[in-house]
């Protein structure tokens, strides 16, 4: 197997439209969650959500391109751009062929769908606007990064819910290690706070339906009951290790393992006993060719509601047993909310950069507790700590579970 290493990061978020912003905002356990701007929310019990801010669409192209990408497509170009710079790749000295894309989207452009829906039924027909089906479908995404870069190598876009960022990177991470790509741009991209996405999840008792913004979403924590939703984008370039030296790129991180099971058991709740979740992990461990004791962090799934905290942290404890006392845990979702098929995404960036600086940070809005949630989720301020592996989990509407192991690059 070929060693695959991390060269770019690129993050478009409620706390910052790129990495820098993002993380410190991050270290500095503020919010990025705030009353919903993009609709009337007055008939809604849900107003709240982590909306991306002051958002520059010109990165993507110009005036004529951006109008042909819907908002998750602009995110996902935005964010593949800072991490194509980052990287410092140069397509003229590259193989276009042996660059690809994998970049997951949960849901798509909705909001397509309702305006499409609204026109047709009161215009008819014949006044559907001829791009509905490009501007909507979630590979689009993959595709607008491709063709905004010119990287002609293999094209995928994983949708399993929220899942689909982690899926995408882990699959992106498997075509190098088996020879079918140099560099691959991967994460993933969301823009689904809409009226439809939201009455939706409120109607599935999913969303949190408490008013303040600042302390709405509380993964772990007694009282919580429900996520935020989130949107944005996060992206990272995972490369062939020799490809890498070869040309003097920086390397963050290397990454090591993957881990991909289904709970078959429930469209929405996760397996009770946290089973497939843990066999996800266990499974990226061993592929990563370490022992659960090597462990140091787990940036967790972490949406909290009630059902999703409880029966991660039991997985946590099925696979690492008493080393689960010892593991640093924390939920970027605190402070962004939950940004579904983008989530993966920018909590790989996140693992990575807590590995980069040995760095943890708090779990925003975690007070206490009940008995069973009794591991180190990170309470009360983050933490200058170990981090020579972490892992992040991401689990799906469908069982959907995928894990991803991230490791001190290591010559």
């Amino acid at each position: 197997m070929r060693r695959v290493v991390i060269t770019g990061l690129g993050a478009v978020t409620p706390l910052g439209n790129n990495v820098e912003d993002f993380w410190n905002g991050l270290r500095e356990g503020r919010s990025g969650i705030n009353m919903i701007t993009r609709f009337d929310t007055t008939d809604y019990k849900v107003k709240i959500a982590g909306e991306v801010k002051d958002f520059d669409a010109s990165v993507c192209g110009d005036m004529k391109t951006v109008k042909r990408m819907e908002l998750f497509s602009r995110y996902a170009v935005a964010a593949s751009r800072e991490a194509f710079e980052d990287a410092g790749l140069d397509m003229e000295k590259e193989d276009p062929f042996r660059v690809g894309v994998s970049i997951g989207s949960g849901i798509g452009a909705l909001q397509v769908a309702e305006s499409g829906m609204t026109r047709l039924l009161e215009k008819g027909p014949g006044r559907v606007d001829p791009l509905l089906i490009p501007r909507m479908i979630s590979n689009m995404a993959a595709g607008n990064v491709a063709i905004s870069f010119g990287l002609k190598g293999k094209n995928i876009n994983v949708v399993t819910a929220c899942a689909s960022g982690t899926h995408s990177i882990g699959e992106a991470f498997r075509s190098i290690q088996h020879g079918e790509a140099e560099v691959m741009l991967c994460g993933g991209t969301e823009a689904a706070v809409t009226p439809l996405s939201i009455a939706g999840f409120t109607q599935l008792t999913a969303l949190t339906t408490d008013p303040g913004p600042d302390t709405a979403s509380r993964p772990f924590d007694k009282d919580r009951h429900g996520f935020v939703l989130g949107e944005g984008a996060g992206v990272i370039v995972l490369e062939e290790l020799e490809h890498a030296k070869a040309r003097g790129a920086h390397i963050y991180a290397e990454f090591l393992g993957y881990g991909a099971t289904c709970d078959a058991y429930h469209i929405t709740s996760p397996a009770e006993d946290g089973s497939g979740a843990a066999m996800a992990m266990s499974y990226a461990i061993k592929d990563a060719g370490l022992e659960p004791e090597d462990i140091d962090y787990i940036n967790a799934h972490g949406t909290g509601t009630p059902l999703n905290d409880l029966f991660e942290t039991r997985a946590i404890k099925l696979c690492f047993g008493e080393h689960a006392r010892e593991l640093k845990i924390n939920s970027t979702k605190s402070m962004t909310g939950h940004l579904l098929g983008a989530a993966g995404g920018i909590e790989a960036v996140v693992l990575t950069k807590s590995v980069e600086e040995d760095y943890v940070h708090v779990t925003r809005n975690l007070r206490e507790s009940e008995e069973e949630l009794d591991l180190d989720y990170c309470r009360g301020e983050g933490c200058h700590t170990k981090v020579d592996a972490g892992l992040s989990n991401s689990l799906g509407f469908g069982g959907h579970n995928a894990t991803i192991v991230i490791g001190k690059y290591k010559d």
